[in-house]
């Protein structure tokens, strides 16, 4: 492992992330896997010791239905620079073989060293969220939507993936770093523009019509 590979040296930082209750990895450069918490162990079945030093795109690859989370280069730093903070949504399996969701935020930060870049991974198991969008797609009435759905903004679509999740208002604004102002008034945009009622609705047909 180079020196582009060291993991975060900030004692403080290193301990608030092993100790998250989200799941946590860090990734250096070359897509290997530098540290692993329990939560991450919790939700993918794999240990630290059998995670570290592995690249990331052998623990978890993108289903048909999810974006990819990594790939082999994935994590050079030219890339890393252009990313930042990045939040999106990946079909992938556990050690086990047991299909699961992750909704997954990512960040990338200089390594301590100064020589390459580090990714910083936070996860969680959306995977009852995703099937309960899916029955409640399934039961609401059928509806047509005119094209309207295809003005949506990238924050809009961005916003839409939050409330999927279960996120409110204070949630949202504090990933993105807006005022809940400015969410509420994204939000009623995406009603308007779909032609729906609630923010339930919005997520309901988003799902059915893959907008998330």
């Amino acid at each position: 492992m180079n020196r582009a590979c060291n993991g975060i040296k900030d004692p403080v930082l290193g301990r608030t992330l092993a100790r998250a209750v989200d799941g946590v990895f860090i990734v250096c450069a070359e897509g290997t896997v530098v540290m692993w918490n329990r939560a991450a162990e919790r939700i993918l079945g794999y240990s630290a010791r059998s995670a570290v030093g592995r690249l990331s795109c052998e623990l978890l690859s993108g289903g048909p239905e999810g974006q990819r989370l990594c790939y082999h280069g994935c994590h050079d730093a030219p890339l890393i620079s252009t990313i930042g903070f990045r939040t999106f949504d990946v079909h992938t399996s556990t050690k086990a073989g047991k299909p699961i969701w992750l909704n997954v935020s990512a960040v990338g930060i200089a390594s301590p060293d100064g020589h390459g870049c580090l990714t910083v991974h936070l996860l969680r198991d959306v995977t009852a969220a995703k099937r309960l969008l899916g029955v409640i797609s399934e039961r609401m009435p059928a509806r047509r939507y005119g094209p309207v759905a295809h003005a949506l903004t990238r924050r809009e679509r961005e916003i839409l993936g939050m409330l999927s999740l279960g996120l409110s208002t204070k949630n949202v604004a504090d990933r993105l770093h807006v005022s809940r102002t400015t969410v509420r008034n994204h939000v009623q945009s995406i009603l308007a523009k779909l032609g729906v009622h609630s923010r339930l609705e919005a997520v309901a047909y988003a799902t059915s019509n893959r907008l998330i």
